[in-house]
Formats: structure tokens, C-alpha cells, sequence
């Protein structure tokens, strides 16, 4: 394990900025706008996290066991749908304000909607894969992807171009990128934890409400922090202006071959 996490270390220490970089990328800014952005567009990330959370919950109620998967289909498209609308959402308040309605944002996804599939099935085979192998891996591709998605909805790329796109914004940022994940999991957890204790005292159709207030209370929080990371990279790569560099002799070369 130690060796592997040198990898790791090793590789996210490699993607540190430099001195000249313009742009500080930090979690807890990043973080900080991701919430700032949920506190102001609450009734509409809520209102589409109910929209999202009931459709899922109403077909896993309908639907007879013998074609439940097929609304795990249905939850795993709509949630990509969502998360496609948060990514509009937080482009289109760059400017301080929103300009487009709840339904404009959603109709938006629609031309990337199969390739943000396509994305998520690549990467989530990938990566868990990668936590197989001894988790680091894994760790590494979750940071190295983390704004893949909002990279799919900007840019309109193909599936491997928006990871490669993804990849290259991260590079010089590896170990803030990691941090903010790390930080952004240990917040829903304890969100979970909360109503978890919370409903301990009740019955199991209480707390399966108390689960489905979980879950819509902290949908946003994942796709938020991941689109203000796209455009703080994006931010702090286009204001670095490029410099000649000196000569430097050969190295290994990297496991992600950097």
C-alpha cells in the first residue's frame, strides 16, 4: 500500500500549479461558491431534485420486481439529465444572475444527453475498476475525470476527448481536485449520518422518508462542486499566460503518462 500510494503522490504531485499560476484553485473556495450558488437557486435545484427523486421513487413502486431493473434505468437516465441541468445552471449564473427557466436548462441536456451516458458508463466502469486495483487507482481517475461531465455539456466533445479534456484542466490542480472530492464525500456523509440518527426513533416508512429528504437535500451538491470546478480550471488555465520553459532532463515517465 505505501508503494501504491507514492503513485499517487507521486502523479498528483506532478499536476501541482506553478508559481506563475494566476488562478488558486482551493477547496474550500470551491466548495464555498458551490454552496453560495445552491443557497441562491435553491427552489430550482430542490424543485428538480423532488422531480428527479420522485420519478425514481414512483417507478421502483409501480414497477412489479420482475422489472425493477427497468427503473434503475430510468433513475440512472434521469439523474444524468439532472446532473446535465445543474452543469446549465451554474454556466448560466456566471454573470451573477439566471436568465433561462427550470425547463430551458433540462431541454438544453437533450443534445448531449446519450453522450453524458455514454461518459458515465465509460468512466464509472473505469473507475471502479480502478478502486478494484487496489483503490489508488480508482482515486486517481475519480480526480482526474472530476469535471468529464461539465467538460460533456459545455464543450460538446466525445466521451474520451471530454476525459482527456477533463484530464488536462485538472493537471497542475491534482491535488486541490482531490481534496475538494474528498471534502464534498465527507459532507454527504455526515448529511446522511444526521437523518440517519435522526431516524432511529421512528418507523421504516419514516425513515425511508427521512432517506428521500437526504437524498434530494444533497442531489445538487455533487454536480454543483463539480461544474464550479470546471470553471475555476477553466478560469485558471486561460489566465496563465504560457511561458517558455526551460529544458529539462528526461524523467520516468508517469503511470498516467503525463
Amino acid at each position: 500500500m505505501p508503494v501504491a500510494c507514492d503513485v499517487m503522490a507521486g502523479h498528483l504531485d506532478d499536476t501541482r500549479g506553478g508559481a506563475g499560476s494566476a488562478v488558486e484553485i482551493r477547496p474550500g473556495s470551491v466548495i464555498g461558491r458551490a454552496f453560495d450558488i445552491y443557497r441562491d437557486q435553491a427552489a430550482t435545484l430542490l424543485g428538480a431534485a423532488v422531480i428527479v427523486f420522485a420519478v425514481q421513487f414512483l417507478l421502483a413502486l409501480l414497477l412489479p420486481n420482475s422489472l425493477i431493473f427497468i427503473a434503475g434505468i430510468a433513475a440512472f437516465v434521469v439523474s444524468i439529465f439532472y446532473q446535465g441541468m445543474v452543469v446549465n445552471l451554474v454556466r448560466d449564473v456566471q454573470d451573477g444572475r439566471r436568465d433561462h427557466s427550470m425547463g430551458e436548462l433540462f431541454s438544453a441536456v437533450g443534445p448531449v444527453a446519450l453522450p453524458l451516458v455514454g461518459l458515465a458508463i465509460v468512466a464509472g466502469i473505469a473507475i471502479a475498476i480502478g478502486f478494484v486495483l487496489i483503490i489508488i487507482p480508482g482515486l486517481i481517475l475519480l480526480t482526474i475525470w472530476a469535471v468529464a461531465a461539465p467538460v460533456m455539456v459545455i464543450e460538446h466533445p466525445g466521451v474520451f476527448t471530454a476525459l482527456g479534456r477533463s484530464r488536462e484542466l485538472v493537471r497542475g490542480y491534482g491535488w486541490q481536485v482531490f481534496g475538494t472530492i474528498v471534502l464534498i464525500a465527507l459532507i454527504e456523509i455526515a448529511v446522511y449520518i444526521v437523518f440517519g440518527l435522526v431516524g432511529i426513533a421512528f418507523s421504516d416508512a419514516v425513515r425511508a422518508v427521512l432517506n428521500w429528504i437526504a437524498a434530494t437535500l444533497t442531489a445538487p451538491i455533487v454536480a454543483l462542486t463539480s461544474s464550479v470546478l470546471y470553471f475555476a480550471l477553466l478560469a485558471a488555465k486561460e489566465q496563465v499566460a504560457p511561458a517558455p520553459a526551460p529544458a529539462a532532463p528526461p524523467t520516468a515517465p508517469s503511470p498516467f503518462g503525463e
